[in-house]
């Protein structure tokens, strides 16, 4: 823990320089060097603060942009997480805001606009090159052998196996795995380069011997009737104690907890678009954005429309069955790619290699390589069967083949399906990973936020249009 509080108490210092350098830096820029470009141009009949009146508000914007940094997640362990401008951008964008109450509390009406909005920016560049130095400065130590978490785990279990696999590939967090702990395996038994060297009945002194930093508690479930001694000895020793529940598979990443009167329940799933507001919200961004994107594609789709006329026989619309928000069947719209066909025998077939197939016309390669054969969806947005962004719709004999086949497979379909998805973007369409597409809707379905879906829908248009594994 103390390296841990060090790493934290580096960056509160830095942060504290950073809003210093930055507020006498924004303060330079725009009586300075920018007032006498016209957008910032100093009006010379108004009198302007001097340097000291504007630094003497630094009593008040240091302590609570801290305040604020550690509301937005800027601080604490970050052996395991990357630095994330968002959060910081977020933190700043309330930090200007709690600049605004402050003015306007004190009834300060001479500070200059132009010279907050110089802070944010400046700040903000300035606090994000900082945590990535810092954080590149100690990755860098730790690939050295130096700034190194020290670990003990408890059970050579799947999620103890797990555990090692995930330190073993990320060696910039600096953790140093000295060993199992377990019953049910000889000492000696090794995993990756990590053995057993002792057992439960042994721990206390183990943890007497040896000064480890983190004590990992990853029993198997059928050893849980252990965990309450097992965790009362290592809390005796002043150890710090984490615990990886072997039912991770089970529950979300961040289960939502509540409190009945002292008894804590666990959701097993957390789906935030099942919250009226914000399904409503989400319903709302849908037509709206899909309005925009008719009227932007309209031309685009009318030239398709013609050019599949042209290429064969058929219908220009193809209409499929997919199953859709709570298990509801729906007729997706695509432009036709392929022959017409009168025995229906595709909606049997899993996409596989296009290059041997002869149905799809030589206009359906390229609409359907460029997703452009996806834009009638538009129509389904807006009656209310898709939604911009959320899992793929899947056939309905592959639904019922699937829901047998991958856990937790039906929970997609707690919410409306999507044109787009966090799958889709990570490269997870057509003939790919059930299973890994399966993983990257579960992850959409519980971490949901507006801002998640406008990334995803920005990572489409630099990467999600074209589809490598269509054909």
């Amino acid at each position: 823990m103390k390296q841990q509080n060090r790493g934290e108490g580096i960056r509160i210092v830095f942060d504290v320089l950073i809003i210093i350098i930055s507020y006498f830096v924004a303060y330079s820029l725009r009586f300075g060097a920018l007032s006498n470009i016209w957008l910032f141009e100093l009006d010379n009949n108004v009198e302007y603060y001097p340097l000291s009146e504007y630094a003497k508000y630094l009593l008040v914007v240091v302590p609570g942009y801290l305040y604020i940094f550690s509301k937005c997640d800027l601080y604490g362990a970050r052996r395991r997480k990357r630095v994330v401008l968002w959060n910081l951008v977020k933190a700043n964008v309330i930090g200007l805001v709690f600049i605004a109450f402050v003015l306007f509390f004190t009834k300060e009406m001479n500070i200059s606009r132009w010279f907050l909005g110089i802070f944010f920016v400046v700040n903000t560049l300035l606090g994000f090159c900082m945590r990535h130095l810092v954080q590149s400065g100690f990755e860098y130590l730790r690939n050295k052998g130096i700034n190194l978490r020290h670990v003990l785990i408890i059970g050579y279990s799947t999620v103890g196996r797990g555990y090692v696999d995930r330190i073993k590939y990320n060696p910039q967090w600096g953790y140093y795995i000295h060993g199992f702990v377990d019953d049910e395996n000889e000492i000696g038994t090794e995993y990756k380069g990590i053995s057993v060297i002792g057992n439960i009945a042994n721990l206390t002194k183990l943890l007497e011997e040896n000064n480890f930093d983190e004590v990992v508690v990853a029993l198997n479930i059928n050893d849980y009737y252990k965990l309450r001694r097992v965790v009362g000895i290592c809390e005796k020793s002043g150890c710090h104690t984490v615990f990886i529940p072997d039912y991770h598979n089970i529950i979300p990443t961040v289960p939502v907890m509540e409190d009945m009167l002292g008894l804590p329940i666990v959701n097993i799933r957390n789906v935030p678009l099942t919250e009226f507001s914000k399904k409503t919200a989400k319903r709302i961004f849908d037509i709206l954005f899909g309005l925009v994107c008719l009227v932007v594609f309209a031309i685009p789709m009318a030239v398709i429309a013609i050019l599949i006329k042209l290429d064969s026989k058929g219908p220009v619309i193809y209409k499929q069955e997919r199953v859709g928000l709570h298990n509801k069947p729906f007729m997706m719209y695509k432009f036709r790619s392929m022959a017409v066909v009168s025995n229906g025998e595709d909606e049997y077939q899993w996409t596989g290699d296009g290059n041997a197939d002869a149905r799809i016309t030589r206009l359906g390669h390229f609409i359907r390589s460029t997703s452009l054969d996806e834009l009638p969806q538009i129509f389904n947005v807006l009656k209310g069967d898709m939604s911009l962004v959320g899992p793929r719709p899947e056939r309905p004999f592959f639904v019922e083949k699937f829901r047998e086949e991958i856990p937790r497979y039906m929970i997609k379909h707690q919410v409306r399906p999507g044109m787009t998805g966090w799958a889709q973007v990570n490269g997870y369409r057509g003939d790919t990973s059930i299973q890994k597409r399966i993983d990257c809707d579960l992850y959409y379905i519980e971490n949901w936020t507006f801002v998640f879906d406008i990334k995803i829908m920005f990572m489409t248009i630099f990467k999600g249009f074209r589809n490598e594994n269509a054909y």
